[in-house]
């Protein structure tokens, strides 16, 4: 569950990031903070600075979801920052006693990515670990193997910099869209709560990026990399939730046809045949 700490840190960490003349303030150089004041939050939410404060002090949880409303509105938080907002404020949840299970990927998924001879392709758990890849995916990248953490790879493993061609774009979309994912549940998570840790421990750009508190569940896109056999290939991305295992996401990436990444996907095919 998020801590009142966290809910917080993250309105902290949201007002500091608003300009005074992006909401109508009055700016100027002798402002001794970043951002908006608490008291400026307050007037726009339509609340009193006082209940303010003891929400970013901690001291009261769960607001509701009209104060929650009228102060993303005052943040202008867009529509994930605001969903992650709510569920820091939600009362926690009951703690679950049954052992975890292991998480498996479904015959007829499994069967359907294998099919897919030249679009990489590989599925995901709610820890970023990759539960069955295509041949195609792990040719594009070795650590979208199965079993291997495409999160922890991602900051500690040196490959990584030298694959995608805009690696810090990278590393801040990923961390942004795993707070929108986990929400509040960090700490209830033991095998998370490992990950995170070793992350903040060895990376430091994962202690940045981690400490920004952004979010952003962004599920299509363009991944730029710099593959050793076939050289650049600017891929698109879709993720795909599946319905019938929450939790489990399914990534799939293409090119445009006609286009020189198409070819040189074609070429990764061929390759690995």
């Amino acid at each position: 569950m998020a801590t009142g700490s966290e809910l917080g840190e993250y309105l902290r960490s949201r007002r500091e990031r608003v300009r005074p003349e992006d909401v109508g303030q009055p700016g100027g150089d002798r402002r001794r903070v970043p951002g908006l004041r608490r008291e400026e939050v307050a007037l726009l939410a339509g609340i009193s600075t006082e209940y303010y404060l003891r929400l970013e002090q901690g001291r009261d949880r769960h607001p509701s979801e009209q104060v929650l409303h009228s102060i993303a509105r005052a943040l202008l938080l867009d529509g994930d920052e605001e969903t992650y907002l709510h569920e820091l404020a939600r009362p926690p949840r009951p703690r679950s006693r049954k052992a975890a299970r292991p998480e498996k990927v479904s015959p007829g998924v499994v069967s359907l990515i294998n099919s897919w001879t030249s679009t990489p392709a590989h599925v995901h758990g709610p820890h970023m670990v990759t539960l069955a890849a295509n041949p195609m995916a792990v040719a594009l990248c070795p650590h979208f193997a199965a079993g291997i953490n495409s999160l922890r790879a991602a900051f500690l493993e040196p490959e990584m910099r030298e694959l995608y061609r805009d690696w810090d774009g990278m590393t801040a979309k990923v961390v942004a869209y795993l707070r929108s994912v986990i929400g509040g549940g960090a700490d209830d998570d033991p095998r998370l709560v490992e990950v995170l840790g070793e992350l903040s421990l060895h990376s430091e750009r994962f202690r940045t990026l981690w400490a920004r508190k952004d979010v952003r569940r962004k599920t299509s896109g363009i991944t730029r990399m710099r593959h050793p056999l076939v050289g650049d290939l600017d891929l698109h991305y879709e993720k795909f939730a599946l319905p019938e295992a929450p939790g489990q996401m399914l990534v799939t990436y293409h090119a445009l046809a006609g286009s020189d990444t198409r070819e040189r996907l074609d070429l990764l095919a061929h390759l690995i045949t």
